[in-house]
C-alpha cells in the first residue's frame, strides 16, 4: 500500500485539512481534491472512485468527506482498513463533524495521522495506541506536579505566618513606645530581618523619613520611606510581574515589610544535615477482591553540606509492625544499626561525603495481606436497560495516613457520550479525549476515611476497569522515623531537617 495523502474535504472539494506523505505541492493536492467531487456517480453507492493516476478512498461524515489519495496498486482491502481508522480518529478529537471545529483541531489531526501513516505506509497501530502516542502522558509528570503544588500551598501557608509575625512585633515595638522596626526592602539586611523572623533591625530607617503608622495605607504611587538602594517603583514592577505569572498577592496593608514578606517565597528551611525519607507503592488488586501483589520501597538519603557535621550518627526509630525487610549501606555499621537502630559509618573517623544525596537505609515491604491495603476501591457496575450504572465507593484503612491530591481514574466507553453523575464525594472531571473518568478529592484521611461515586453511562461492566488511583501524602507508610543526629564524638545532639513523602508508583485494580 502506498498512501499518497489523506484529506478531510467538503462536498464541493475543499481540503480543510491535509496530510501528504510523499512529496507533493499544494495546487498539486488541491487540484487532486477540487477533481474528486466531480469523478463520484451520484446513482452509485461506492467506497472508492479512480483515475488514470490515482484512486481515491473515502467515507461520508456528514457534511464532509474523508478521503485517502492512493496508487492505483495499492491493496483496495487494506486501504478501507485504514480509512476506517481514520474515521475512528477524527471524532476522538472533534465534538461535532463541522468544518469550524475541523480547522480548530488541525494540527491534532495531523499528529494523529502521522501516527497511522509513515512515509506511505500503514503502521501497525490501534486507536488506543494513537491515543497514547500523541499524549505522551507521564506519571511521573504528574507525582512531580503533585509535589510541587503542595510545596507551593505550604511555602504560601509559611509566607503568611511569617507576614504576621512581622507585623505583631511592629505592633508590640509601638504599644512598648520604641522605634518602629523597619521590615527592609531588598537590601541585604532587609532580607535578613525578613528570613529570620526574630531579629528585626531598626538601624535601616533614614533618620529624615517621617514615620509610618500602622494604620496608613501604601498609596499607589512610589513610597519614599523604607527603601534600600531600590526605588518603590521597581517593588511595584515586581509585584505586578508575579501577578502576571499567576501568584496571588495579598492586598497591602501600608508595611513594606508586609508587601516583601508576601511577593517573595520564604527561604526553603534546610539545614546543614537534612533527611529525606521517600516511599512509593506497587499495588494490583483484583475487581472481586483479593490482593494480587503489593510492593513498598523506602529509603532514607542523607546530605551534609558542612564539614562539621560529616561525622555524625542516625538515631532511627523502627516501629513498624509489618514485616519489612531492612538493609543498610554497606559502607555503614550494621551491626551497631541491629543492636542499637543506629545509622553510623563502619569507620567512625571518616565522614559522609558532603553535598551529595546518600542513601544510608533502605527497606522494602511485599505482600497479599488485604489487611495491609492502605486505601481500598470497590466498583459495581450494573447493567440497566439504557446501559450501566456504576457505584464506586473508597475506604481508607491506614488510618494513621493522609493522603493528599487523590485522583481515581476510571476507564469509560468511547463514543456515547458524558457519564451522568449521581451522588458524590468530591469532584469529578471527564476526560473525553481519554476516556476517563477522574474522580479527584483533596484529602483523605481518618476524618473522611470514605466516600462514593454514582454515575450511569452506555456500556458494558467490563469497560470500567482497570482502575488506577494516585496519591500524595507526608506521611511514610512503614513507621520507620529518625528521631536524632549526634555527633560520633560526645553525643551532642545536631539540628536537621527532613522531609517525608509517600508516592504511588503503580496502584491499580484490575
Amino acid at each position: 500500500m502506498v498512501l499518497l495523502a489523506a484529506a478531510v474535504c467538503t462536498k464541493a472539494g475543499k481540503a480543510i485539512v491535509s496530510r501528504q506523505f510523499v512529496e507533493m505541492t499544494r495546487t498539486r493536492i488541491e487540484g487532486l481534491l477540487a477533481a474528486f467531487p466531480k469523478l463520484m456517480n451520484t446513482g452509485k453507492q461506492h467506497t472508492f472512485v479512480e483515475t488514470d493516476s490515482v484512486r481515491y478512498v473515502y467515507q461520508p461524515l456528514e457534511k464532509l468527506y474523508m478521503v485517502l489519495i492512493t496508487t492505483k496498486n495499492s491493496n483496495i482491502l487494506e486501504d478501507l482498513e485504514t480509512l476506517r481508522l481514520f474515521s475512528r480518529v477524527i471524532p476522538e478529537y472533534c465534538r461535532v463533524l463541522e468544518e469550524s471545529e475541523i480547522s480548530e483541531h488541525c494540527f491534532d489531526l495531523i499528529f494523529a495521522f502521522d501516527e497511522i501513516v509513515a512515509l506511505g505506509y500503514r503502521e501497525n497501530v490501534n486507536l488506543a495506541q494513537i491515543r497514547t502516542f500523541t499524549e505522551m502522558d507521564s506519571h511521573e509528570e504528574k507525582v512531580f506536579r503533585a509535589v510541587r503544588e503542595t510545596q507551593e500551598r505550604e511555602a504560601k501557608a509559611e509566607m503568611r505566618r511569617k507576614a504576621k509575625e512581622l507585623q505583631q512585633a511592629r505592633r508590640d515595638a509601638e504599644r512598648s513606645g520604641k522605634k518602629v522596626p523597619a521590615f527592609g526592602g531588598f537590601g541585604s539586611a532587609g532580607m535578613t530581618s525578613v528570613s529570620s523572623g526574630s531579629i528585626i533591625t531598626d538601624t535601616i530607617v533614614e533618620p529624615e523619613k517621617p514615620k509610618i503608622t500602622p494604620a496608613a495605607v501604601r498609596p499607589s504611587g512610589p513610597s519614599k520611606a523604607l527603601k534600600l538602594g531600590a526605588k518603590g517603583k521597581e517593588v511595584d514592577n515586581f509585584v505586578d510581574k508575579l501577578k502576571s505569572e499567576g501568584e496571588t498577592i495579598m492586598p497591602s496593608t501600608g508595611k513594606r515589610g508586609s508587601d516583601v514578606s508576601k511577593a517573595l517565597p520564604p527561604p526553603v528551611n534546610v539545614e546543614s544535615v537534612h533527611l529525606r525519607v521517600e516511599e512509593k507503592i506497587s499495588l494490583t488488586c483484583g475487581r472481586d477482591g483479593g490482593l494480587q501483589n503489593m510492593e513498598v520501597l523506602g529509603m532514607v538519603t542523607l546530605r551534609v553540606t558542612d564539614d562539621k557535621n560529616g561525622r555524625i550518627r542516625l538515631i532511627i526509630n523502627n516501629n513498624d509492625n509489618k514485616g519489612l525487610q531492612l538493609q543498610t549501606h554497606p559502607n555503614v555499621d550494621k551491626k551497631l544499626f541491629t543492636a542499637e537502630s543506629v545509622i553510623g559509618l563502619k569507620n567512625p573517623e571518616k565522614s559522609f561525603p558532603l553535598n551529595n544525596d546518600v542513601g544510608v537505609l533502605k527497606w522494602r515491604l511485599q505482600t497479599t495481606d488485604e489487611s495491609l491495603i492502605p486505601i481500598t476501591i470497590n466498583c459495581w457496575p450494573s447493567e440497566s436497560g439504557t446501559g450501566c450504572d456504576v457505584n464506586i465507593e473508597y475506604e481508607l484503612q491506614e488510618e494513621s495516613l493522609e493522603l493528599n491530591d487523590v485522583v481515581i481514574s476510571i476507564p469509560v466507553p468511547s463514543g456515547v457520550g458524558a457519564p451522568v453523575i449521581g451522588d458524590l464525594d468530591g469532584e469529578y472531571k471527564h476526560d473525553s479525549r481519554r476516556n476517563v473518568l477522574e474522580w479527584c478529592l483533596p484529602v483523605i484521611d481518618a476524618n473522611n476515611k470514605t466516600g462514593s461515586l454514582e454515575f450511569s453511562i452506555a456500556g458494558q461492566p467490563n469497560d470500567f476497569f482497570p482502575i488506577n488511583v494516585s496519591f500524595v501524602s507526608k506521611r511514610n507508610y512503614c513507621d520507620i522515623q529518625v528521631t536524632k543526629v549526634t555527633h560520633v564524638d560526645g553525643d551532642s545532639s545536631v539540628r536537621f531537617s527532613s522531609e517525608i513523602s509517600f508516592l504511588v508508583d503503580k496502584y491499580e485494580i484490575l
